[in-house]
Formats: C-alpha cells, sequence, structure tokens
C-alpha cells in the first residue's frame, strides 16, 4: 500500500479477501450474482478506543483474518485497491489457521 494511511481510535482497516468463482458443482458464478465476501484480512488497526483517559489496545493486529458483518464499515479505495474502514466492534470474529 503506497499510500500510507492509519486509522484513529478503534478503527480497523480490512481488504476483503474475494470469494469463489465457482460453485462446488463446477458452475461459474458471474460477477453481477456474486454476493460480496464476508471474509477479509487486517491491514491496519488504530491505537484503541479511549475509556476514562486510558486508552485500551484493539484485540484484532494487522494480518490478522476477520468475518464482519454484511453491511458494516465504509468502503474506501485506497491506491486503486477497494478497503473496508470499520470499527473493531463490526469485527465478528478471528478466523484460526
Amino acid at each position: 500500500m503506497a499510500a500510507r494511511m492509519r486509522p484513529l481510535h478503534d478503527r480497523v482497516i480490512v481488504k476483503r479477501i474475494d470469494g469463489e468463482e465457482k460453485t462446488k458443482g463446477g458452475i461459474i458464478i458471474p460477477d453481477t450474482a456474486k454476493e460480496k465476501p464476508q471474509e477479509g484480512r487486517v491491514i491496519a488497526v488504530g491505537p484503541g478506543r479511549v475509556d476514562d483517559g486510558k486508552t485500551i489496545k484493539l484485540e484484532v493486529k494487522a494480518g490478522d483474518r476477520v468475518l464482519f458483518g454484511k453491511y458494516s464499515g465504509t468502503e474506501i479505495k485506497l491506491d486503486g485497491e477497494e478497503h473496508i474502514i470499520m470499527r473493531e466492534e463490526d469485527i465478528l470474529g478471528v478466523i484460526e489457521s
């Protein structure tokens, strides 16, 4: 990512992981019928949320593979690539490998 962006407070930047191109039966899914994936990789995290004057660090970190809600966050473009910026609370879970 050439353009450096640091999210503020408890926000994270996530890049969607592309979904499947075809079904298990081998049928190719056209772009118009694809749903946006709800899975992504954390690109950058903010310093944390402030509570009673103390900064509470985020549980997710850059590189984590996460699952998030279908309508979570705000879509942004950085260097021509689509990303989502969202609060940590919009992340449903971290996918362990």
